[in-house]
């Protein structure tokens, strides 16, 4: 079978979930013709030596091969300032993933729900969640993974750049779109065998082992929304659905083939912001065209770089007119099968003969339940740009949902991005629980069924019901 009949198929399994036809009214914008301006930020947020990483199971930092950045933008203009910022972490959750929207919506005059934090996703950095970090040291297991000092140094250091940034904001006249097909980088995590059979099991760096089996589901094309005051360019934003990961658990610190594919661009032209977000790629990775040899890093670096640059000359402009924005509350079910109540994690937490990354698996677990078995709903929001939209989704939202959002507004330039709040995982579809995805055995805290809300939500913030 084809991927594009695999990529229909996908879609309209989707589609018949929301129980009406896709139809694409336009969000209404919360201002038309007005004058629109962009401040672009950033901070170094380097953890030091010996901080735990996520690639390294926890395990301290020994080197940086490069420095980590949180790259962003604050339009001003519309009703109240919008904020987005791409942070160079493995993940940002829980209160640790509010505390940077508050802080940031508080340099920035605005609301919290306005403020879209991503994640990038590299795993040889930090990963953030207070509440889990507080649930270790109440239970004396001596497990880190988040400095509360460093996380907090951070934020108010991102926050600085933010705020200083407002006084040089340049007026935004135009918008820039454009698109290009990423060469062999991206593949599907579910491989199809030559006997019929499948199975999940191409990581970040299988290709020695899978690399013959075909690409699968993904989304090949980058996308580059830019802002431009004229015929000058200010910014870029450019979106890419694949988990970021070349090699990894070594204890060191790199922004990973993505993040310098984003410098070698910001290298071209010093005066536009790059600014790059990892699209929906929970079931994404670079494994069939990656073996995890240190040679593959600049390879997949120059693939995804020359996208975008090719994206900048397919780049077409037009007058920014409107911005509009919505947010629309997400209501994901902690997922309670064995392993996963909170019983099963406090006796995971507690055990002293399991490691520390299996600990701490218990301890985010945990920190989840907390936020969740309340009946929290996360931010599901979207901004619009005449004919675009920037939508952010939760955790290591699945390609699909990406692929769904861009169905919804056929005529539309859809920009999905992943890695929002963290907390819950992966976020699969009902699919991949059924074929008993491997992927879902550590790394997913919502309970089967999150396809339907996930679908749902997704179909309110970018075609609102009337």
């Amino acid at each position: 079978m084809s991927s594009c009949v695999t990529r229909r198929d996908a879609l309209r399994s989707l589609a018949l979930l929301l129980g009406q036809s896709l139809s694409h009214s336009p969000l209404v914008a919360e201002s038309e013709r007005k004058h629109f301006r962009l401040a672009t930020f950033s901070a170094d947020v380097t953890p030091p030596i010996g901080h735990p990483l996520l690639g390294n199971l926890y395990q301290p930092a020994k080197s940086v091969a490069d420095p980590l950045q949180a790259i962003g933008f604050v339009l001003t203009g519309s009703e109240l300032p919008l904020v987005l910022v791409a942070i160079d972490w493995c993940e940002i959750r829980n209160d640790a993933y509010d505390r940077w929207r508050e802080v940031l919506a508080e340099a920035a005059g605005t609301k919290r729900e306005r403020v879209l934090v991503t994640s990038v996703h590299q795993h040889d950095a930090p990963l953030a969640d207070l509440e889990a970090q507080r649930i270790l040291d109440a239970n004396n297991t001596r497990v880190k993974i988040i400095d509360f000092d460093f996380h907090e140094e951070m934020v108010q250091r991102v926050a600085r750049a933010l705020r200083e940034s407002l006084a040089s904001a340049q007026p935004v006249t135009h918008l820039g779109l454009g698109t290009a097909r990423v060469e062999q980088v991206a593949s599907n995590r579910r491989v199809d065998l030559p006997d019929g059979t499948f199975h999940y099991g191409r990581m970040s760096a299988s290709a020695a082992r899978y690399g013959d089996a075909p690409v699968g589901l993904i989304d090949p094309l980058l996308r580059t929304i830019s802002f431009w005051n004229h015929d000058q360019p200010i910014a870029a934003l450019s979106a890419y659905a694949t988990h970021p990961m070349s090699y990894y658990g070594g204890g060191e610190i790199t922004s990973d083939f993505v993040g310098l594919a984003r410098e070698r661009r910001q290298a071209d032209d010093p005066q536009v912001r790059q600014i790059y977000v990892s699209g929906c790629s929970g079931n994404i990775t670079a494994g069939k065209y990656n073996d995890g040899a240190r040679d593959k890093r600049p390879l997949l670096r120059d693939r995804l770089y020359r996208a975008m640059a090719e994206a900048w000359k397919n780049t077409r402009r037009q007058p920014l007119d409107e911005v509009g924005f919505r947010v629309v509350p997400l209501r994901l079910e902690p997922r309670v099968d064995s392993g996963y109540a909170v019983e099963d994690l406090q006796k995971l937490l507690t055990d002293p003969a399991q490691p520390a990354f299996r600990r701490a698996f218990a301890a985010k677990g945990l920190s989840w339940h907390k936020r969740a078995d309340p009946g929290y709903r996360l931010d599901l929001p979207v901004i619009q740009l005449g004919p675009a939209r920037i939508i952010l989704l939760p955790g290591e939202s699945y390609v699909e949902f990406q692929l769904l959002a861009q169905q919804l507004l056929p005529d539309a330039f859809v920009m999905a991005i992943g890695y929002g709040e963290c907390a819950p995982g992966y976020i699969p579809t009902d699919k991949h629980f059924e074929e008993k995805d491997l992927n879902l055995n550590d790394w997913c805290w919502v309970a089967p069924g999150a396809e339907k809300a996930m679908a749902a939500a997704i179909k309110e913030a970018l075609v609102p019901s009337r």
